[in-house]
């Protein structure tokens, strides 16, 4: 298989080369990690929790040398790369805790007992996406082992490194050979693969929904258990009634996090149109004090896009055309920076509205009462994140459970908690991930009658 040439996506350097993973290899790897997987779920459950706050201790003494990694891989500033390898030791933490909790039920029943165990699956194949290479990799390792299964991860093409050196560190943690494994390859060889095997018992993909919609298909054909995690157009509803100044003040950083490389991101933004024009007077200066520069300094909130592919994909909703309201700065020179980036279209149908852009761009538009914003904030055929202003706690209950999203903020922007559950309505994806029933996934219920008779 080709090798693939990774760039630094803020100054257009060469970092290294990496050897895609062969089918040969993928099957080898599910060989391993099956004899891996017998092993590791015969241990006792105290021993194998004794084995992820073990790897989650090596991964806290790893953070900077992972923050450091994935600020050159992706471009994310060092305040937030460091924020998400503390993200990746504490999901593992987190679920440390669930391999002694795994606990089945006794069902009363005639003539006997029944009782009921969670078995895991097997062996896990879990995809991630390019924009959190770590945290969401972690989503679906940390409780995917701790339910007593072995995982091969794969990382996107372009952002593989820090995922190669949690498998690393994972074997220098003690984890057994085997049990944890970092495959870096082509979707269409690796992913499919992980699909197409039969001894991979579930599939985990975080990317784009029409990726995800073959995924699924692929799974049904052996009945095979999936989790997937799409895409968003997220909306940002802000009341007349609502704290004016704040939502204004948080939203650029609802959308341009990461270079707005985020499912959650609140893309679309609607307003009440009685403080439309005083809102847009708010958020001028909190986009244009974006601070957009150089990944490796402290102060830089947002960096450049993954890619020069991705950023030609961006520019394309930011045509002549465009109703542009004012935007950001971004550096000159080497690397692929986008500004910040605010649109007004017209229509409702207007691509920029529709489509997911996932990149530093956002539509603001009016809407006219209560049941026009659900009705605008629910017009897309994704439902996974969003934000409600307003002061009124009847209406904040009312629109939050209109609104046909997973996961949404009242008065703030907070998307993902570990210990809370993440996951999307309609085609942003299926079933859960984080959250204290997220291990429980990665098992099936065997039922057990015993007779007394």
């Amino acid at each position: 298989m080709p090798d693939i040439t990774l760039i630094n996506p803020a100054d257009e350097t060469t970092l290294r080369t990496i050897t895609h993973t062969t089918v040969e290899e993928v099957d080898d790897a599910v060989r391993h990690a099956m004899s891996a997987q017998r092993a590791w779920a015969a241990l006792a459950p105290a021993d194998r929790a004794a084995a992820l706050r073990q790897f989650a201790l090596t991964v806290g003494d790893a953070i900077e040398e992972l923050a450091w990694l994935e600020v050159r891989n992706s471009g994310h500033p060092i305040s937030q790369a460091r924020w998400e390898a503390g993200h990746v030791r504490d999901v593992l933490n987190y679920y440390s805790a669930a391999p002694e909790r795994m606990i089945g039920k006794t069902i009363p029943v005639a003539g006997g007992i029944d009782v009921t165990f969670l078995e895991p699956l097997g062996v896990v194949g879990v995809i991630v996406p390019w924009n959190f290479p770590m945290t969401i990799a972690a989503w679906g390792f940390a409780p995917a082992l701790a339910a007593g299964n072995a995982v091969l991860l794969k990382p996107a093409e372009w952002t593989p490194l820090t995922a190669l050196r949690l498998g690393q560190l994972a074997l220098d943690a003690g984890l057994p050979e085997g049990l944890f494994q970092v495959l870096p390859g082509r979707g269409d060889v690796v992913g499919e693969r992980f699909v197409a095997h039969p001894g991979v018992r579930k599939v985990v993909f975080t990317g784009s929904t029409a990726v995800g919609k073959r995924v699924m298909a692929g799974c049904a054909e052996q009945v095979k258990a999936v989790t997937l995690e799409l895409g968003g157009k997220s909306a940002n509803v802000i009341f007349a009634d609502s704290d004016l100044e704040k939502a204004a003040a948080t939203a650029p950083y609802a959308v341009f996090e990461n270079a707005g490389q985020d499912c959650c991101a609140r893309s679309r933004i609607l307003v009440e149109r009685s403080v439309y024009d005083r809102f847009l007077e708010l958020l001028e200066p909190a986009v244009q004090g974006v601070r957009v520069g150089s990944p490796g300094d402290d102060g830089t909130e947002m960096g450049p896009l993954v890619s020069k592919t991705h950023i030609d994909r961006v520019s394309s909703f930011v045509t002549d055309d465009s109703r542009v309201a004012f935007r950001g700065s971004a550096p000159s020179g080497p690397g692929f920076w986008f500004p910040p980036t605010v649109l007004l279209p017209e229509s409702r149908t207007d691509r920029a509205v529709t489509d997911e852009i996932f990149g530093p761009v956002v539509t603001v538009q009016p809407f006219d009462d209560e049941a026009d914003a659900i009705a605008q904030a629910n017009d897309s055929v994704y439902g996974l994140s969003g934000s409600i202003w307003t002061r009124d706690i009847g209406r904040a209950l009312r629109v939050s459970r209109g609104v046909e999203s997973g996961n949404l903020s009242v008065n703030s922007h907070s998307s993902v908690r570990y210990s809370t559950p993440f996951g999307g309505f309609k085609q942003s994806g299926l079933g859960r991930e984080l959250g204290p029933d997220a291990a429980s996934a990665f098992t099936e219920t065997k039922n057990v009658f015993i007779s007394t008779d």
